[in-house]
């Protein structure tokens, strides 16, 4: 399998699996996040297929998901929606962090080794591209991940109140 190949069934599977994270979040920022992201795997597959095929590919399109994923995070902050759907997908979206960071690393990788100055080019753009969808998956994990994080810290810091009404923990 050639480059083309591998990176084309690698954003073919992103985007497939970005459809389906967003079509199991029943919140409806998460589920835009989701689906801008499946939305530009598609914008790449695309160019893939467009340099495979020996055609220019339409690289004038940046993506705007990040500077979206911000505003819609600001949003479910300030409305303290709630996160039942989303925290149960704490293993899916790990994976999607997987994902990202193979992207970034293939595409990376093949820039460094590429002769063709534009060529070069796309692909570290893919690779930003990449790394800002990691970044956001990233947040996202830590955001719904985050009650489980504070509970080991409120379980020790009730210690310390214990200790200072006087009463002795046999830890």
């Amino acid at each position: 399998m050639n480059v083309y190949d591998f990176a084309i069934q690698m954003e073919t599977d992103a985007e497939i699996f970005y459809r389906k994270l967003a079509a199991e979040s029943h919140i409806p920022g998460i589920n835009k996040i989701f689906t801008d992201l499946a939305d530009d795997e598609q914008r790449h597959r695309q160019i893939f297929q467009d340099l495979k095929e020996k055609q220019a590919p339409d690289t004038a399109t940046e993506s705007k998901v990040l500077e979206k994923a911000k505003n819609i995070f600001t949003k479910i902050l300030m409305e303290k929606q709630s996160l039942p759907s989303v925290t149960s997908n704490l293993e899916s979206y790990r994976y999607a962090l997987k994902l990202e960071a193979e992207g970034v690393r293939l595409y990376t990788d093949a820039a460094k080794r590429e002769a063709d100055g534009e060529l070069k080019k796309v692909l570290l753009r893919i690779a930003k591209e990449e790394e800002n969808h990691f970044n956001i998956v990233e947040n996202i994990y830590n955001f719904v991940n985050a009650p489980n994080q504070y509970l080991a810290w409120a379980e020790f810091s009730s210690l310390g109140e214990f200790q200072a009404f006087g009463r002795k923990t046999d830890l």
